[in-house]
Parts: structure tokens; C-alpha cells; sequence
């Protein structure tokens, strides 16, 4: 699991969350993912959501920094020649 420390808490059930945790992508997570017919930022979405076991509502709502740091970190897995960490 990767935690996430968020610039900003988000509300999820009526908490404010400061971190949320994803886990290490599997090959499962891209074949369900590649079935939709969605745009490639909405696939990102739908791929965190899903690690996060978190609603793709939250991660929409997240602030544009955290996100693009929580992105990054998956194009780490998804990019050709990355490192098995």
C-alpha cells in the first residue's frame, strides 16, 4: 500500500480524509479497466478509484496537485521499462 498525504483533506462519508492509500496495480485492474469505453483520464480515474477501493467521486474531487502526484506514481507501473519496485 502507498499512502498519499492530501494538500487538502477531502470529505468521504462525512469525514475528513488527509491521506488515502492505494494499492500496487494488477494485470486484473487493467483488463477490467481497458473493457470501458472511457477517455484515458477517466481510465486513470476509474484505476485509482478502484486501488483506493474509494468512489471515482473522490478521486475527481481531489485537488489538481494530488492528483497529478497520485498519477504519477501509477505511470510508474503503466510505463515501459519501469522498475519492479
Amino acid at each position: 500500500m502507498q499512502k498519499f498525504k492530501l494538500t487538502k483533506p477531502i470529505t468521504i462519508d462525512g469525514v475528513a480524509v488527509h491521506e488515502i492509500s492505494l494499492r500496487e496495480p494488477k494485470v486484473r485492474d487493467l483488463i477490467a479497466i481497458s473493457k470501458k469505453n472511457l477517455s484515458d483520464l477517466e481510465r486513470d480515474v476509474h484505476l485509482l478509484a478502484n486501488l483506493g477501493e474509494i468512489s471515482t467521486e473522490t478521486i475527481e474531487n481531489l485537488e489538481i496537485a494530488d492528483y497529478l502526484k497520485i498519477q504519477n506514481w501509477l505511470r510508474d507501473f503503466l510505463s515501459p521499462g519501469a522498475e519492479v519496485k
